[in-house]
């Protein structure tokens, strides 16, 4: 079998969630699956020794163009040259006229709810509204002739049904997992490299912020700015994401920038560093509005670092009964919720040792081995 897979930003140096998961797909591919012939399809960037070539997979790469015409014209063109049997595309998109029978991963249709109005009126960034508007002109059409559609929940499984009108057997659901470096024990000179390049405090909580909304930063903002104003302990936070422009004017918009000398901004993180991160974290924050899956809470769990995270939309399906569940939008939910991790220890360290268990349950090499499943699938019925 002849598998394309669909990569388009795997090379590019700060990679998003999307592209940890094709990268976390093709690496264990790589491990599990020696017969099949794979191409990875990716645009030329700076991260060019994130796959290698092995021998039987091939990194090409398709030069050039923006996103949509990349997609639309050039892949599904340089594919059919590479005479592909499957064609796996990995982030919510794929050409809408192509020959080769496709799989598509939609890791969740939140771009699908809402008036347009709406989305193009949010205060997410404009790479980040164009991403969302284009998402929502290409997938319908693409669900429409897509042999096999993936998802990463049952929650969201059940979303994008309902949203295309499918059948049961029409998708199916493959759980993201954690990655190696979350599961290795640190060297201790690295992490004192680590906390003196991010300027981590000693004691601190942990918040991956994002503009998008659904992350929940603001609500996060209020709930730690009543924290220091009722608690008597010295804690910071540290968010990942946020830049100090960003910060001063989500702080302003809430009446917060009294808290602004208790936060702190590393920049950017890179992938090796980010276990550290958490590990050094007295809780992670992870109270978001809207995840598909939400990997930043098992990598939590896998570090063993407590959790606060939401009680709708994917999360409970991913935390289970390891983490400390809240309504995220309540302050008050999100503010008792560090009260009681950071003053009772034996609460927070039964998190942690449900958290140790939790993330077991899912795993990259079960992901690929799934997705593989699928691609055999395809390729038997194509044959018929």
């Amino acid at each position: 079998m002849r598998i394309g897979i669909e990569a388009q930003r795997l090379q590019r140096p700060h990679k998003h969630g999307m592209d940890r998961v094709a990268l976390e797909l093709i690496k264990n591919l790589q491990v599990i699956d020696k017969e099949n012939d794979y191409f990875i399809f990716v645009k030329p960037d700076e991260d060019r020794k994130v796959i290698s070539n092995t021998s039987n997979f091939t990194v090409v790469e398709i030069s050039g163009e923006s996103y949509p015409v990349w997609e639309q014209f050039k892949l599904p063109k340089v594919a059919k040259s590479y005479q592909c049997d499957v064609l796996h595309c990995t982030s919510n998109t794929a050409p809408i006229f192509t020959n080769i029978p496709l799989i598509i991963t939609i890791h969740d249709v939140i771009y699908m709810e809402g008036t347009l109005s709406k989305l193009l009126g949010s205060s997410a960034s404009s790479y980040q509204k164009f991403g969302n508007l284009y998402r929502r002109m290409i997938v319908k059409n693409v669900v429409n002739t897509s042999k096999k559609i993936i998802t990463v929940s049952n929650y969201e499984k059940e979303n994008i049904r309902n949203c295309f009108r499918l059948a049961e057997h029409q998708i199916k659901t493959v759980h993201n997992g954690v990655s190696n470096q979350f599961l290795q024990d640190l060297d201790p000179e690295h992490v004192q490299k680590v906390k003196e390049s991010c300027n981590l405090p000693d004691n601190y909580v942990f918040h991956i912020a994002n503009k998008d909304p659904r992350k929940n930063t603001k609500r996060i903002l209020k709930a730690f700015q009543k924290f220091l104003r009722n608690e008597n302990m010295d804690l910071k936070l540290v968010m990942l994401g946020c830049k100090d422009a960003d910060l001063k004017v989500l702080l302003k918009e809430i009446n917060a920038t009294d808290v602004y000398k208790n936060i702190v901004l590393p920049g950017y993180v890179s992938d090796m560093d980010l276990p550290i991160m958490y590990q050094l974290a007295e809780v992670f924050l992870f109270p978001s509005l809207k995840e598909g899956f939400g990997i930043p809470i098992i990598e939590a769990m896998a570090s063993k670092v407590p959790v606060i995270t939401s009680n709708i939309s994917a999360m409970p399906e991913v935390a289970g009964r390891a983490a400390h569940l809240v309504d995220p939008y309540s302050v008050d939910e999100i503010y008792n919720g560090i009260v009681q991790i950071t003053s009772n220890e034996q609460y927070k360290k039964e998190l942690i040792e449900k958290g140790s268990l939790q993330y077991k349950n899912f795993s990259w090499n079960t992901m690929a081995t799934q997705v593989l499943e699928q691609y055999n699938q395809l390729f038997e019925a194509k044959k018929k």
